[in-house]
């Protein structure tokens, strides 16, 4: 499958779930159908850390795959962003 074909989303980690695992949180507004107020709302996502190199706190590029366990449908592409340790 050619590369352009991928859906890759970017994303802050939230939670550094187990084992070349993280789970990465992407907020976004949706409109109230009859208010017309904005309404934040949050997807999280299980995503496949082969390296285990991103840590809470990073902003990172995650591209779609194919189903690696019952949750994790999703890999790390790159880090975007990496947090400073105290």
């Amino acid at each position: 499958m050619p590369d352009s074909k991928v859906k890759t989303l970017t994303a802050a980690v939230v939670s550094k779930s187990g084992d070349k695992s993280v789970t990465v949180a992407i907020d976004y507004k949706v409109k109230h159908p009859k208010y017309g107020k904005y309404i934040s709302r949050r997807t999280k996502l299980a995503v496949h850390d082969e390296h285990n190199q991103s840590g809470v706190g990073d902003v990172v590029e995650i591209a779609q795959c194919r189903p690696c366990s019952k949750r994790k449908s999703w890999r790390l592409l790159k880090i975007v962003q990496k947090v400073e340790q105290a």
